[in-house]
């Protein structure tokens, strides 16, 4: 089976922006996921959780997070973190790297070329 590559994110984000433009110059097929006008089913957020953990993709830095009440920020689990982040998209830190093959998934965060130089070696 071929694997496929997902990069999720917002496109006006200008780390999701470098990401997509180091996997083009590097002539690394994939496929663009913007997860405002396509709303992330929960499977897919919960393989996330599963490959890597809810707390690792939780962006408290996101301008999202700040104006949540304490006692939501304070009680915060798995559940309620997967509900605010399908509500609230912008608490995802990204872009969100995917990489597929067969039932192998790879899940990636954030972007730095030697970190997608590292991947795709």
């Amino acid at each position: 089976m071929s694997q496929t590559i997902k990069i999720y994110g917002i496109p006006n984000c200008d780390t999701v922006r470098k990401a997509v433009k180091w996997l083009e110059a590097n002539d690394i097929n994939h496929e663009f996921i913007d997860y405002r006008k396509n709303p992330l089913p929960r499977k897919e957020i919960e393989s996330w959780d599963k490959a890597i953990g809810w707390e690792t993709f939780l962006n408290k830095r996101s301008t999202a997070w700040k104006p949540l009440e304490q006692s939501v920020k304070d009680n915060i689990d798995r559940d309620s973190a997967l509900e605010l982040m399908l509500d609230k998209v912008t608490l995802i830190k990204r872009p969100v790297l995917v990489l597929k093959d067969g039932n192998k998934l790879d899940v990636h965060l954030g972007f730095k070329p030697e970190q997608y130089q590292a991947i795709f070696n």
